[in-house]
Protein backbone atom coordinates (compact mmCIF):
# COMPACT_ATOMS: atom_id res chain seq x y z
CA UNK A 1 0.00 0.00 0.00
CA UNK A 2 1.26 3.43 -1.07
CA UNK A 3 1.11 6.59 1.12
CA UNK A 4 1.96 9.95 0.60
CA UNK A 5 4.05 12.05 3.12
CA UNK A 6 4.19 15.96 3.34
CA UNK A 7 7.61 17.75 3.58
CA UNK A 8 7.74 20.43 6.73
CA UNK A 9 7.53 22.98 4.09
CA UNK A 10 4.64 21.70 2.41
CA UNK A 11 2.87 21.44 5.60
CA UNK A 12 3.76 24.51 6.70
CA UNK A 13 2.29 26.58 3.85
CA UNK A 14 -0.82 24.53 4.08
CA UNK A 15 -0.97 26.02 7.93
CA UNK A 16 0.20 28.99 7.37
CA UNK A 17 -1.04 30.77 4.71
CA UNK A 18 -1.14 34.48 4.70
CA UNK A 19 -3.88 36.19 5.59
CA UNK A 20 -2.74 39.35 3.76
CA UNK A 21 -0.70 42.62 4.14
CA UNK A 22 -3.41 44.68 5.35
CA UNK A 23 -4.01 42.64 8.50
CA UNK A 24 -1.49 44.03 11.27
CA UNK A 25 -2.07 40.91 13.50
CA UNK A 26 -1.22 37.65 12.73
CA UNK A 27 -3.15 34.17 13.68
CA UNK A 28 -1.22 31.30 15.17
CA UNK A 29 -2.01 28.13 13.47
CA UNK A 30 -3.02 25.63 16.47
CA UNK A 31 -1.33 22.31 14.55
CA UNK A 32 -3.03 18.44 15.17
CA UNK A 33 -2.02 16.14 17.82
CA UNK A 34 -2.88 12.82 15.77
CA UNK A 35 -1.61 11.70 12.59
CA UNK A 36 -4.34 11.42 9.70
CA UNK A 37 -4.08 8.47 7.81
CA UNK A 38 -5.18 8.93 4.10
CA UNK A 39 -6.34 5.91 2.12
CA UNK A 40 -5.73 6.64 -1.77
CA UNK A 41 -8.40 4.89 -4.38
CA UNK A 42 -5.33 4.06 -7.04
CA UNK A 43 -2.83 2.68 -3.82
CA UNK A 44 -4.67 -0.58 -3.85
CA UNK A 45 -4.88 -1.72 -7.44
CA UNK A 46 -0.79 -0.55 -7.39
CA UNK A 47 -0.68 -3.03 -4.43
CA UNK A 48 -1.97 -5.50 -5.58
CA UNK A 49 -0.38 -5.58 -8.78
CA UNK A 50 3.16 -5.16 -6.93
CA UNK A 51 2.32 -8.27 -4.84
CA UNK A 52 1.77 -10.29 -8.38
CA UNK A 53 4.90 -8.94 -9.77
CA UNK A 54 7.70 -9.23 -7.06
CA UNK A 55 10.05 -8.20 -9.53
CA UNK A 56 8.45 -4.60 -10.57
CA UNK A 57 11.17 -2.07 -10.62
CA UNK A 58 11.06 1.15 -8.70
CA UNK A 59 10.38 2.99 -11.52
CA UNK A 60 7.24 1.25 -12.45
CA UNK A 61 5.44 2.75 -9.31
CA UNK A 62 4.60 5.86 -8.35
CA UNK A 63 7.50 6.97 -5.12
CA UNK A 64 5.72 7.66 -2.10
CA UNK A 65 7.39 8.31 1.53
CA UNK A 66 5.90 6.67 4.56
CA UNK A 67 3.14 7.66 6.99
CA UNK A 68 1.53 6.49 9.97
CA UNK A 69 -0.18 3.01 9.68
CA UNK A 70 -2.57 3.77 12.45
CA UNK A 71 -3.76 6.74 14.29
CA UNK A 72 -1.97 7.31 17.67
CA UNK A 73 -3.68 6.89 20.66
CA UNK A 74 -4.64 10.10 22.34
CA UNK A 75 -1.72 11.54 24.41
CA UNK A 76 -2.03 11.03 27.94
CA UNK A 77 -1.78 14.93 29.35
CA UNK A 78 -1.95 13.27 33.27
CA UNK A 79 -4.48 13.77 35.63
CA UNK A 80 -6.14 16.64 36.81
CA UNK A 81 -4.81 19.20 39.39
CA UNK A 82 -5.77 20.88 41.89
CA UNK A 83 -9.37 21.36 43.38
CA UNK A 84 -12.50 21.06 40.97
CA UNK A 85 -13.72 23.74 38.89
CA UNK A 86 -16.88 24.35 38.78
CA UNK A 87 -18.17 26.02 35.17
CA UNK A 88 -19.48 29.42 34.11
CA UNK A 89 -22.39 29.02 33.05
CA UNK A 90 -23.19 32.72 30.71
CA UNK A 91 -26.21 33.39 27.85
CA UNK A 92 -25.49 33.25 24.38
CA UNK A 93 -24.51 34.52 22.40
CA UNK A 94 -21.74 34.90 25.15
CA UNK A 95 -19.12 32.35 25.76
CA UNK A 96 -16.99 32.02 28.89
CA UNK A 97 -13.76 33.30 28.27
CA UNK A 98 -10.18 31.09 27.28
CA UNK A 99 -8.51 28.91 29.26
CA UNK A 100 -5.37 30.09 30.80
CA UNK A 101 -4.55 27.15 32.89
CA UNK A 102 -1.70 24.48 31.86
CA UNK A 103 -2.79 21.85 33.36
CA UNK A 104 -5.82 19.42 33.22
CA UNK A 105 -8.51 20.00 35.67
CA UNK A 106 -11.69 17.88 36.99
CA UNK A 107 -14.22 20.52 35.95
CA UNK A 108 -18.25 19.81 37.22
CA UNK A 109 -20.74 21.26 34.99
CA UNK A 110 -24.78 21.47 36.47
CA UNK A 111 -27.06 22.18 33.23
CA UNK A 112 -31.13 21.96 33.77
CA UNK A 113 -33.36 21.03 31.29
CA UNK A 114 -36.60 23.62 31.32
CA UNK A 115 -39.72 23.29 28.77
CA UNK A 116 -40.74 27.17 28.54
CA UNK A 117 -42.70 29.29 26.24
CA UNK A 118 -40.96 31.83 24.60
CA UNK A 119 -41.40 34.02 21.59
CA UNK A 120 -39.87 32.56 18.54
CA UNK A 121 -40.76 35.62 16.40
CA UNK A 122 -43.26 39.29 17.23
CA UNK A 123 -46.37 37.94 18.76
CA UNK A 124 -45.27 34.07 17.77
CA UNK A 125 -44.65 31.93 20.68
CA UNK A 126 -43.43 27.94 20.64
CA UNK A 127 -42.96 25.56 23.82
CA UNK A 128 -39.20 25.27 23.50
CA UNK A 129 -37.64 21.94 25.64
CA UNK A 130 -33.99 23.87 26.40
CA UNK A 131 -30.79 23.54 28.01
CA UNK A 132 -30.63 26.09 30.71
CA UNK A 133 -33.82 28.10 29.82
CA UNK A 134 -32.28 29.19 26.60
CA UNK A 135 -31.90 28.21 22.74
CA UNK A 136 -29.07 27.07 22.18
CA UNK A 137 -27.80 26.32 25.68
CA UNK A 138 -25.32 27.69 27.83
CA UNK A 139 -21.59 27.64 25.71
CA UNK A 140 -19.85 24.94 27.56
CA UNK A 141 -16.11 24.94 27.75
CA UNK A 142 -13.16 22.56 28.82
CA UNK A 143 -9.44 21.87 28.20
CA UNK A 144 -8.21 18.93 26.27
CA UNK A 145 -7.44 16.36 28.97
CA UNK A 146 -9.56 17.33 31.55
CA UNK A 147 -12.18 15.11 33.19
CA UNK A 148 -15.63 16.40 33.45
CA UNK A 149 -18.63 15.84 35.50
CA UNK A 150 -21.61 15.98 34.09
CA UNK A 151 -24.94 16.58 36.33
CA UNK A 152 -27.58 17.13 34.00
CA UNK A 153 -31.82 17.90 36.01
CA UNK A 154 -34.81 17.95 34.84
CA UNK A 155 -37.10 20.54 36.19
CA UNK A 156 -39.86 19.11 38.19
CA UNK A 157 -42.22 20.76 35.52
CA UNK A 158 -41.14 19.46 32.51
CA UNK A 159 -43.67 17.10 30.79
CA UNK A 160 -40.70 14.76 29.27
CA UNK A 161 -37.44 12.60 30.28
CA UNK A 162 -34.31 14.33 28.61
CA UNK A 163 -31.05 13.09 28.35
CA UNK A 164 -27.53 14.49 26.80
CA UNK A 165 -25.60 13.18 23.64
CA UNK A 166 -22.42 15.16 23.64
CA UNK A 167 -20.35 15.05 20.64
CA UNK A 168 -16.91 15.66 22.39
CA UNK A 169 -17.50 12.29 24.66
CA UNK A 170 -15.64 9.13 23.29
CA UNK A 171 -18.11 6.73 24.75
CA UNK A 172 -21.71 4.81 23.65
CA UNK A 173 -24.29 7.15 23.13
CA UNK A 174 -21.79 10.30 23.88
CA UNK A 175 -23.67 10.32 27.41
CA UNK A 176 -26.92 9.37 26.37
CA UNK A 177 -27.54 6.16 28.31
CA UNK A 178 -26.01 7.31 30.99
CA UNK A 179 -27.91 10.93 31.31
CA UNK A 180 -31.71 9.65 30.62
CA UNK A 181 -33.75 12.00 33.10
CA UNK A 182 -37.42 11.75 34.24
CA UNK A 183 -39.09 14.76 35.16
CA UNK A 184 -38.34 16.35 38.75
CA UNK A 185 -35.04 14.09 38.77
CA UNK A 186 -31.00 14.21 38.22
CA UNK A 187 -28.57 12.10 36.78
CA UNK A 188 -24.65 11.98 36.54
CA UNK A 189 -21.54 10.25 34.53
CA UNK A 190 -18.09 11.45 34.30
CA UNK A 191 -15.94 11.48 30.66
CA UNK A 192 -12.33 12.30 29.76
CA UNK A 193 -11.98 15.16 26.69
CA UNK A 194 -9.98 13.23 24.77
CA UNK A 195 -10.29 15.15 21.53
CA UNK A 196 -9.98 19.03 21.12
CA UNK A 197 -12.23 20.54 18.99
CA UNK A 198 -16.10 22.19 18.71
CA UNK A 199 -18.64 20.17 19.22
CA UNK A 200 -22.77 19.96 19.51
CA UNK A 201 -24.18 18.23 22.11
CA UNK A 202 -28.12 17.54 21.90
CA UNK A 203 -30.74 15.69 23.31
CA UNK A 204 -31.58 11.87 22.13
CA UNK A 205 -34.46 11.07 23.93
CA UNK A 206 -37.05 9.13 21.21
CA UNK A 207 -38.25 10.55 19.07
CA UNK A 208 -35.03 12.42 18.87
CA UNK A 209 -35.74 14.93 15.93
CA UNK A 210 -38.67 15.84 18.20
CA UNK A 211 -36.66 16.83 21.13
CA UNK A 212 -33.78 19.23 18.81
CA UNK A 213 -36.59 20.61 16.57
CA UNK A 214 -37.49 21.97 19.91
CA UNK A 215 -34.50 23.88 20.50
CA UNK A 216 -32.45 20.91 23.01
CA UNK A 217 -28.68 21.83 21.42
CA UNK A 218 -25.37 23.39 22.51
CA UNK A 219 -21.85 24.05 21.93
CA UNK A 220 -19.01 22.84 24.03
CA UNK A 221 -15.48 23.75 22.96
CA UNK A 222 -12.74 21.40 24.07
CA UNK A 223 -9.50 23.80 23.72
CA UNK A 224 -6.13 22.33 22.69
CA UNK A 225 -4.02 21.96 25.57
CA UNK A 226 -1.96 24.52 23.65
CA UNK A 227 -5.04 26.88 23.58
CA UNK A 228 -6.21 28.89 20.65
CA UNK A 229 -4.78 31.58 18.76
CA UNK A 230 -5.78 34.90 20.84
CA UNK A 231 -8.74 37.18 19.79
CA UNK A 232 -10.31 40.43 21.09
CA UNK A 233 -13.83 39.30 21.21
CA UNK A 234 -16.25 35.82 20.72
CA UNK A 235 -19.59 35.30 20.28
CA UNK A 236 -21.80 32.13 20.12
CA UNK A 237 -24.69 31.59 17.13
CA UNK A 238 -26.31 28.54 16.54
CA UNK A 239 -28.91 27.98 13.58
CA UNK A 240 -31.84 25.77 14.03
CA UNK A 241 -34.98 25.22 12.21
CA UNK A 242 -38.41 24.83 13.71
CA UNK A 243 -41.73 23.40 12.17
CA UNK A 244 -45.11 24.93 13.57
CA UNK A 245 -48.28 24.34 12.69
CA UNK A 246 -48.53 27.72 12.01
CA UNK A 247 -47.39 29.36 8.80
CA UNK A 248 -44.67 31.87 9.34
CA UNK A 249 -45.38 34.68 11.76
CA UNK A 250 -49.04 33.17 11.92
CA UNK A 251 -49.69 34.84 15.82
CA UNK A 252 -50.44 33.16 18.76
CA UNK A 253 -49.11 30.08 20.56
CA UNK A 254 -47.43 27.65 17.72
CA UNK A 255 -47.69 24.28 18.51
CA UNK A 256 -44.86 21.31 17.04
CA UNK A 257 -45.90 19.92 13.52
CA UNK A 258 -44.45 16.40 13.41
CA UNK A 259 -45.21 16.15 9.96
CA UNK A 260 -43.70 19.24 8.48
CA UNK A 261 -40.61 17.94 10.44
CA UNK A 262 -40.55 14.73 9.24
CA UNK A 263 -40.82 16.53 4.97
CA UNK A 264 -38.25 18.82 6.20
CA UNK A 265 -40.30 21.92 5.55
CA UNK A 266 -38.84 24.36 8.27
CA UNK A 267 -41.68 27.29 9.11
CA UNK A 268 -38.64 29.38 10.30
CA UNK A 269 -35.22 28.73 10.14
CA UNK A 270 -33.53 31.52 12.77
CA UNK A 271 -30.45 31.98 14.83
CA UNK A 272 -30.16 31.51 18.81
CA UNK A 273 -33.88 30.37 18.97
CA UNK A 274 -36.01 33.44 17.70
CA UNK A 275 -36.38 35.86 14.83
CA UNK A 276 -34.95 38.67 16.82
CA UNK A 277 -32.27 36.91 18.66
CA UNK A 278 -29.49 38.71 17.24
CA UNK A 279 -31.04 42.01 16.17
CA UNK A 280 -31.85 45.02 17.18
CA UNK A 281 -30.38 45.53 21.11
CA UNK A 282 -29.75 42.23 20.68
CA UNK A 283 -27.12 42.59 17.82
CA UNK A 284 -23.46 41.41 18.44
CA UNK A 285 -21.32 44.41 18.96
CA UNK A 286 -17.53 44.88 17.98
CA UNK A 287 -15.33 48.14 17.36
CA UNK A 288 -12.81 48.57 14.17
CA UNK A 289 -9.18 47.33 14.78
CA UNK A 290 -10.71 44.88 16.59
CA UNK A 291 -10.08 40.60 16.01
CA UNK A 292 -13.64 38.58 15.66
CA UNK A 293 -14.22 34.70 16.50
CA UNK A 294 -17.50 33.45 16.01
CA UNK A 295 -18.81 30.00 17.22
CA UNK A 296 -20.98 28.58 14.90
CA UNK A 297 -22.88 25.20 15.34
CA UNK A 298 -26.01 24.13 13.40
CA UNK A 299 -28.52 21.91 15.79
CA UNK A 300 -30.90 21.39 12.87
CA UNK A 301 -32.72 18.69 13.19
CA UNK A 302 -32.67 18.49 9.43
CA UNK A 303 -31.16 21.12 7.88
CA UNK A 304 -27.39 22.54 6.64
CA UNK A 305 -26.50 26.14 6.71
CA UNK A 306 -24.56 27.69 4.29
CA UNK A 307 -23.20 30.49 6.87
CA UNK A 308 -21.97 33.84 5.58
CA UNK A 309 -21.83 37.40 6.93
CA UNK A 310 -22.34 39.59 4.01
CA UNK A 311 -19.79 42.24 4.27
CA UNK A 312 -16.92 40.48 5.46
CA UNK A 313 -14.31 37.34 4.85
CA UNK A 314 -13.07 34.88 7.57
CA UNK A 315 -9.10 35.31 7.32
CA UNK A 316 -9.12 31.64 9.02
CA UNK A 317 -11.68 29.14 9.64
CA UNK A 318 -11.39 25.56 11.36
CA UNK A 319 -13.69 23.45 9.43
CA UNK A 320 -16.30 21.19 10.81
CA UNK A 321 -14.86 22.58 14.19
CA UNK A 322 -11.55 21.10 13.98
CA UNK A 323 -8.57 22.22 16.00
CA UNK A 324 -6.70 23.20 13.26
CA UNK A 325 -6.94 26.07 10.57
CA UNK A 326 -8.02 24.44 7.43
CA UNK A 327 -8.93 27.51 4.87
CA UNK A 328 -8.06 30.55 4.86
CA UNK A 329 -10.36 33.91 3.42
CA UNK A 330 -13.48 31.97 3.07
CA UNK A 331 -16.51 33.89 2.19
CA UNK A 332 -19.42 31.11 2.69
CA UNK A 333 -19.27 27.83 5.09
CA UNK A 334 -21.01 24.98 5.16
CA UNK A 335 -22.56 23.60 8.66
CA UNK A 336 -24.06 20.29 8.64
CA UNK A 337 -27.11 19.57 10.77
CA UNK A 338 -25.12 18.27 14.64
CA UNK A 339 -22.06 20.03 13.33
CA UNK A 340 -19.83 22.95 13.93
CA UNK A 341 -17.27 25.27 12.83
CA UNK A 342 -15.26 28.50 14.20
CA UNK A 343 -13.74 31.13 12.38
CA UNK A 344 -11.53 34.57 12.55
CA UNK A 345 -12.02 38.13 10.95
CA UNK A 346 -10.70 41.33 11.40
CA UNK A 347 -12.67 44.42 11.71
CA UNK A 348 -11.45 46.73 8.73
CA UNK A 349 -14.28 49.49 8.40
CA UNK A 350 -17.95 49.69 11.06
CA UNK A 351 -21.12 49.23 9.37
CA UNK A 352 -23.96 46.78 10.49
CA UNK A 353 -22.65 43.33 8.74
CA UNK A 354 -25.90 40.65 8.44
CA UNK A 355 -25.09 37.51 9.37
CA UNK A 356 -27.13 34.84 7.28
CA UNK A 357 -27.77 31.21 6.02
CA UNK A 358 -27.33 31.85 2.30
CA UNK A 359 -29.88 29.30 1.05
CA UNK A 360 -31.24 33.17 1.22
CA UNK A 361 -35.17 32.26 1.73
CA UNK A 362 -34.39 31.26 4.83
CA UNK A 363 -32.49 34.50 5.40
CA UNK A 364 -35.83 36.08 4.59
CA UNK A 365 -38.45 34.73 4.70
CA UNK A 366 -37.94 32.28 7.17
CA UNK A 367 -35.63 34.36 9.83
CA UNK A 368 -32.09 33.83 9.85
CA UNK A 369 -30.92 36.64 10.08
CA UNK A 370 -28.29 38.26 12.45
CA UNK A 371 -26.57 41.34 13.00
CA UNK A 372 -22.96 42.18 13.64
CA UNK A 373 -22.65 46.09 14.38
CA UNK A 374 -19.33 47.71 14.49
CA UNK A 375 -18.56 50.86 15.62
CA UNK A 376 -15.14 53.11 14.70
CA UNK A 377 -13.22 55.12 12.50
CA UNK A 378 -14.26 54.87 8.26
CA UNK A 379 -11.66 54.13 6.21
CA UNK A 380 -13.00 55.37 2.67
CA UNK A 381 -9.44 53.31 1.14
CA UNK A 382 -10.91 50.20 1.95
CA UNK A 383 -14.85 51.04 1.44
CA UNK A 384 -16.26 54.25 0.38
CA UNK A 385 -19.86 53.40 0.03
CA UNK A 386 -22.69 54.26 2.51
CA UNK A 387 -24.92 51.76 4.64
CA UNK A 388 -28.23 50.38 3.31
CA UNK A 389 -29.77 48.05 5.72
CA UNK A 390 -33.25 47.78 4.53
CA UNK A 391 -31.71 45.74 1.46
CA UNK A 392 -30.88 42.77 3.72
CA UNK A 393 -33.02 43.02 6.84
CA UNK A 394 -36.50 43.34 5.13
CA UNK A 395 -38.46 44.43 8.24
CA UNK A 396 -35.94 43.79 10.82
CA UNK A 397 -34.43 47.10 9.56
CA UNK A 398 -36.55 48.80 12.48
CA UNK A 399 -37.23 47.60 15.78
CA UNK A 400 -40.24 45.23 15.80
CA UNK A 401 -41.87 46.99 18.73
CA UNK A 402 -44.80 47.96 17.20
CA UNK A 403 -46.21 45.20 15.59
CA UNK A 404 -46.22 43.22 18.83
CA UNK A 405 -48.01 45.87 20.70
CA UNK A 406 -50.75 45.51 17.51
CA UNK A 407 -51.04 42.28 17.99
CA UNK A 408 -51.38 42.33 21.89
CA UNK A 409 -54.10 45.15 21.20
CA UNK A 410 -55.80 43.13 18.79
CA UNK A 411 -55.75 39.61 20.66
CA UNK A 412 -57.43 41.92 23.79
CA UNK A 413 -59.93 43.65 21.23
CA UNK A 414 -58.76 47.48 21.85
CA UNK A 415 -56.44 47.57 18.23
CA UNK A 416 -56.09 51.57 17.68
CA UNK A 417 -55.95 53.02 14.39
CA UNK A 418 -52.87 54.49 15.56
CA UNK A 419 -51.26 51.14 16.66
CA UNK A 420 -52.20 49.55 13.37
CA UNK A 421 -50.36 52.55 11.26
CA UNK A 422 -47.52 52.17 13.72
CA UNK A 423 -47.36 48.38 13.16
CA UNK A 424 -47.95 48.60 9.29
CA UNK A 425 -45.12 51.30 8.61
CA UNK A 426 -42.11 49.37 10.79
CA UNK A 427 -43.66 45.87 8.10
CA UNK A 428 -43.75 48.72 5.01
CA UNK A 429 -40.08 49.41 5.37
CA UNK A 430 -39.04 45.99 4.56
CA UNK A 431 -41.35 44.72 2.34
CA UNK A 432 -42.38 47.75 0.27
CA UNK A 433 -40.05 50.77 0.58
CA UNK A 434 -37.17 48.85 -1.82
CA UNK A 435 -40.11 49.67 -5.06
CA UNK A 436 -42.24 52.21 -3.78
CA UNK A 437 -39.68 53.99 -1.44
CA UNK A 438 -39.70 55.08 2.20
CA UNK A 439 -41.19 58.29 1.04
CA UNK A 440 -43.90 56.56 -0.87
CA UNK A 441 -42.84 58.38 -4.46
CA UNK A 442 -42.46 54.87 -6.01
CA UNK A 443 -39.58 55.04 -9.48
CA UNK A 444 -40.75 57.29 -12.09
CA UNK A 445 -41.47 55.00 -15.15
CA UNK A 446 -41.10 52.06 -13.02
CA UNK A 447 -43.07 51.65 -9.58
CA UNK A 448 -45.48 53.27 -9.39
CA UNK A 449 -46.17 55.93 -6.60
CA UNK A 450 -48.41 55.20 -3.66
CA UNK A 451 -47.97 59.05 -2.40
CA UNK A 452 -51.44 60.42 -2.76
CA UNK A 453 -52.07 57.20 -5.71
CA UNK A 454 -55.89 57.74 -6.92
CA UNK A 455 -55.51 54.07 -8.00
CA UNK A 456 -54.68 52.87 -4.19
CA UNK A 457 -57.14 54.59 -2.77
CA UNK A 458 -60.16 54.45 -5.43
CA UNK A 459 -61.00 50.89 -4.38
CA UNK A 460 -59.88 49.14 -0.97
CA UNK A 461 -60.73 45.45 -1.91
CA UNK A 462 -58.86 46.25 -4.79
CA UNK A 463 -55.64 47.17 -3.37
CA UNK A 464 -55.81 44.06 -1.27
CA UNK A 465 -56.18 42.03 -4.54
CA UNK A 466 -53.17 43.24 -5.78
CA UNK A 467 -50.78 42.47 -2.61
CA UNK A 468 -52.31 38.96 -2.25
CA UNK A 469 -52.57 37.98 -6.03
CA UNK A 470 -49.70 40.14 -7.88
CA UNK A 471 -50.33 42.76 -10.80
CA UNK A 472 -48.62 42.33 -14.06
CA UNK A 473 -49.79 44.90 -17.23
CA UNK A 474 -50.33 48.54 -17.46
CA UNK A 475 -51.67 50.44 -15.07
CA UNK A 476 -52.69 54.25 -14.97
CA UNK A 477 -51.66 56.29 -11.41
CA UNK A 478 -52.15 59.71 -10.81
CA UNK A 479 -52.46 60.17 -14.95
CA UNK A 480 -49.16 58.49 -15.39
CA UNK A 481 -49.23 54.75 -17.28
CA UNK A 482 -46.87 52.26 -15.65
CA UNK A 483 -45.88 49.02 -16.84
CA UNK A 484 -43.94 46.73 -14.47
CA UNK A 485 -44.85 43.39 -12.23
CA UNK A 486 -45.86 43.20 -8.77
CA UNK A 487 -45.53 39.83 -7.23
CA UNK A 488 -48.30 38.29 -4.99
CA UNK A 489 -46.96 39.32 -1.35
CA UNK A 490 -49.44 36.21 -0.38
CA UNK A 491 -46.85 35.04 2.30
CA UNK A 492 -47.27 37.53 4.30
CA UNK A 493 -50.13 37.03 7.21
CA UNK A 494 -53.60 38.33 7.60
CA UNK A 495 -52.73 41.11 9.95
CA UNK A 496 -49.46 41.81 8.19
CA UNK A 497 -51.75 42.57 5.18
CA UNK A 498 -53.84 44.42 7.21
CA UNK A 499 -51.49 46.64 8.99
CA UNK A 500 -49.35 47.79 5.86
CA UNK A 501 -52.71 48.93 3.71
CA UNK A 502 -53.35 50.75 6.73
CA UNK A 503 -50.77 53.03 7.00
CA UNK A 504 -50.03 53.15 3.40
CA UNK A 505 -53.77 54.46 3.14
CA UNK A 506 -53.02 57.07 5.83
CA UNK A 507 -49.50 57.82 5.26
CA UNK A 508 -47.81 59.86 2.06
CA UNK A 509 -51.01 62.61 2.08
CA UNK A 510 -53.51 59.72 1.85
CA UNK A 511 -56.22 59.23 3.99
CA UNK A 512 -58.44 56.33 4.05
CA UNK A 513 -60.29 54.32 6.56
CA UNK A 514 -58.12 50.91 7.83
CA UNK A 515 -57.83 47.63 6.32
CA UNK A 516 -59.37 45.13 9.08
CA UNK A 517 -57.53 41.39 8.99
CA UNK A 518 -61.63 39.94 8.69
CA UNK A 519 -61.03 41.83 4.93
CA UNK A 520 -58.21 40.32 3.93
CA UNK A 521 -59.21 37.12 5.12
CA UNK A 522 -61.99 37.07 2.33
CA UNK A 523 -59.82 38.11 -0.62
CA UNK A 524 -57.65 35.21 0.13
CA UNK A 525 -60.71 32.86 0.83
CA UNK A 526 -62.22 34.00 -2.33
CA UNK A 527 -59.72 34.45 -5.10
CA UNK A 528 -57.20 32.63 -7.03
CA UNK A 529 -53.10 33.10 -6.63
CA UNK A 530 -51.46 32.47 -10.07
CA UNK A 531 -49.62 29.41 -9.86
CA UNK A 532 -46.21 29.47 -7.74
CA UNK A 533 -47.46 32.28 -5.33
CA UNK A 534 -47.24 31.44 -1.84
CA UNK A 535 -50.11 29.97 0.13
Amino acid sequence: MFAIKRSTAYEKACTTAPLGSRREKEFDVVRFRRPLVVILAAALPLAMIGCADSKASAGDVIAAAEVPSAVAAPKDLGAPQGEPIIHEMVPPPLVPPPITRKTPAKVVIELEVRELVMPISEGVDYTFWTFGGQVPGNFLRVREGDTVEFHLLNHPDSKMPHNIDLHAVTGPGGGASSSFTAPGHRSQFTFKTLNPGLYVYHCATAPVGMHVANGMYGLILVEPAEGLPKVDREYYVMQGDFYTVGKYREKGLQPFDMQKAIDENATYVVFNGSENALLGDNALKANVGETLRLFVGNGGPNLVSSFHVIGEIFDTIYADGGSRVSQNNVQTTLVPAGGAMFGDFYLDVPGSYVLVDHSLFRAFNKGALGILKVDGPEDKAIYSGKEVDAVYLGDKAEPTHAVEKAHAAAVAGKLTLAEQIDAGKTLYQGTCSVCHGVDGKGMEGVFPPLEKSDYLMADKRRSIEVVLNGLEGPVTVNGKQYNSVMPPMSQLNDDGIANILTYVRNAFGNKGEPVSVEEVSNVRATTTRPAGAAH
